[in-house]
């Protein structure tokens, strides 16, 4: 057998460059390679192993493994997982850090990867394998247990975590990872340790290691008997309901379901992961579904019978805390690629497959059956009713500052349909869920499932990446098939951001500045955090610790004083975006909609843009209608407390265990 001598993180970088994913859909096959590049921030951990590896692929094999930059190794973990989004889980970026800090930052990174069954491949540095220095600098040591390494916490939030104590385990511990990445069940944050001294260790390295490999994502069909029962169970049905999780993404599925909800005449409700597959005007979409979503979708599915959960994992907003479902009889067929999930809510039929398959087979099986009459004149009785209430939300004109529903109208009018939208924590992704009207199915990334302040802009560049591989621009142009979206130009990326969010990480947009990525932020300013503020108040605890203000001394409070001076619009020029600031006033909103569209009309590759917006901090978006079970305690002298928990117990009243 042939061998090349190499060190340890060669052979790491020369094998990830030559990973494809190939994935067929309806008789089109896609290959792109798995992961397109590098993450990387360099310390004495790494520097010596993979970033010499990396340096010396740039010289000798460019184009093999790109490497970039990062200024946060969080950040970083977000820019994969953006990036696998917009690709569907064909395509993420590895990420290398140095030994301690640098590498336990990419933590939380890795829950989120894993939390939205997202691929992302971590490559922490680790302690020296041999030990002969111990301890080194930043070396965690545990005198009970001298294996553990501060990396051990990656295990509960990887999908897949080994550790390469000696250089012959690099080889199952690279297959091991790929296999995972890949895999649309398995998938999550892969987690590979690296020694700093194993990294740069001398190891010989089959040729056939090295090869061009090929990963096929597996897209099950549907089970026999489990499709029969699922027809059976549709045709029985006298008020069913489809919501639509990401899975339907992720299946390429959006015009498989159209084509199943026209053909049946079902009507769609949809979860944060799931919003773009269907058009938001069509006559069977619901809209948004549970804690954060439309009159139209919870009316309808309080008295729906069945249940068609298609790629959904059933998270608590989904399903308002178990309260949504109230038809005494309701039952659940759910559609899943994962049996963990399909599973789920005690479902009458689990039918474990991928997506699109299921949707085709349903669809000839129950060919010439429709819902009884009468569906379609309920369904469009409640678009009306909640189409009104968000064109009222978006054309309020408050003053002296906007409410948050008013800029969101704004935005959203300004941006074209193939364009996307990015948020993920504070008040914003569920008055998105709500409102944001999509026609696109990659026109949606709000990342709900980990909910993670911060992961904006990180996240928004990763998008912003796969957008520019999309159409077939940049270093990654190799991914240009990758979503299958047929896009002419590059998508704008605009990122909505709240204050709290951005002060949590926006030094991501040095690395924008320093690639010259158009990446669009809506920075809006309302001196707190207006979600938990909200939540705070009618929970009884009186929006304690949620707005930023000077530390009252003699009270030691930070709920009364005067509001800080931040000026976050200076603080994003500091860091080199173009920022446009929208002066309040009568016109604001019109100025907002101006700002997006000049930030638009600017060419690729001239840097980010933060358009700069204040807003009123305690204007709500409209009533969803619905619940979230947040437990509010029964023993209280704080009368708002006391009022916030009878409210609570009547919610609580209204839960179905649906056990599973």
């Amino acid at each position: 057998m042939s061998t090349r001598e190499m060190s340890v993180a060669q052979a790491v970088v020369e094998f990830l460059g030559n990973q494809w994913t190939v994935d067929t859909i309806d008789g089109v096959r896609t290959e792109v390679r798995t992961v397109p590049g590098t993450f990387g921030i360099f310390g004495h951990g790494n520097v010596a192993g993979v970033g010499q590896a990396l340096k010396q692929a740039q010289v000798h094999a460019p184009g093999l493994m790109p490497y970039y930059q990062g200024r946060n190794e969080q950040g970083m973990v977000h820019q994969a997982v953006g990036y696998a989004r917009h690709s569907r889980r064909r395509q993420t970026y590895a990420v290398t850090a140095s030994i301690g800090p640098g590498s336990s930052n990419m933590v939380t990174g890795a829950a989120l990867a894993t939390t939205n069954r997202l691929p992302a491949l971590l490559l922490p540095s680790d302690v020296f394998a041999t030990r002969v220095p111990d301890p080194v600098l930043q070396q965690l040591e545990r005198p009970d247990a001298y294996d553990v390494t501060v990396n051990d916490v990656f295990r509960p939030v990887s999908r897949y975590f080994d550790r390469v104590w000696r250089p012959e385990q690099t080889f199952s511990a690279l297959l091991n990872a790929m296999r995972v990445l890949t895999d649309p069940v398995e998938t999550g944050a892969v987690t590979i340790a690296l020694p700093q001294d194993v990294q740069a260790e001398r190891i010989e390295v089959p040729e056939e290691f090295l090869t061009p490999r090929q990963w096929r994502i597996r897209r099950p069909e549907p089970e026999a008997e489990e499709l029969r029962e699922a027809v059976q169970a549709i045709r029985g049905a006298q008020r069913p309901v489809i919501i639509a999780g990401g899975g339907v993404h992720y299946a390429f599925a959006h015009d498989k379901l159209r084509t199943f909800a026209e053909a049946t005449g079902i009507p769609v409700a949809y979860t944060q992961a799931g919003v773009g597959v269907l058009d938001w005007d069509h006559e069977l979409c619901l809209g948004a579904v549970g804690s954060t979503g439309s009159t139209a979708s919870n009316a309808y599915v309080a008295e729906a019978d069945l249940i068609i959960g298609i790629g959904t994992r059933y998270e608590d907003f989904t399903t308002a805390s178990r309260t949504a479902f109230q038809h005494p009889g309701v039952t659940f067929v759910n559609i899943n690629v994962a049996s963990f999930d399909a599973f789920k809510m005690s479902a009458s039929v689990p039918l474990v497959a991928d997506a699109g398959k299921a949707l085709v087979a349903l669809t000839q099986a129950l060919e010439g059956w429709r819902v009884p009459e009468g569906i379609a004149e309920i369904v469009a009785r409640e678009k009306v009713r909640w189409d009104g209430i968000v064109d009222q939300a978006f054309t309020t004109r408050l003053q002296p500052l906007p409410a948050q529903n008013e800029i969101i109208g704004a935005v959203n009018a300004a941006m074209d349909d193939q364009d996307v939208l990015i948020c993920a924590a504070g008040s914003l992704p569920g008055d998105l869920h709500k409102m944001w009207r999509v026609k696109d199915p990659w026109g949606y990334h709000v990342e709900y499932a980990y909910s993670c302040m911060g992961y904006e802009i990180a996240g928004g560049l990763g998008i912003k990446r796969a957008a520019l591989a999309e159409a077939g621009i940049g270093p990654d142009a190799a991914a240009a098939n990758a979503t299958g979206a047929g896009v002419s130009r590059p998508r704008d990326v605009v990122v909505m951001v709240g204050d709290g969010s951005y002060l949590m990480m926006h030094t991501e947009l040095v690395t924008a500045v320093a690639e010259g990525l158009k990446l669009i932020t809506v920075l809006i300013q309302n001196h707190g955090y207006a979600s938990i503020g909200a939540l705070s108040e009618s929970l009884g605890s009186q929006r304690f610790g949620t707005k930023y203000r000077y530390l009252d001394q003699e009270a030691h409070t930070f709920d009364d004083a005067e509001t800080l001076p931040i000026d976050l619009a200076t603080n994003a020029e500091s860091l080199g975006a173009h920022v446009i600031r929208v002066e309040q006033g009568p016109d604001v909103i019109d100025r907002l909609g101006q700002a997006v569209a000049e930030a638009k009309a600017r060419p690729e590759g001239s840097g980010p843009v933060v358009v700069y917006v204040e807003s009123d901090l305690y204007a709500d978006a409209p009533s969803s209608e619905s619940w979230w079970d947040v437990p509010v305690t029964p023993v209280s002298e704080l009368e708002s407390t006391q009022e916030a928990y009878r409210t609570y117990a009547e919610h609580k009243a209204r839960q179905r265990p649906h056990v599973g």
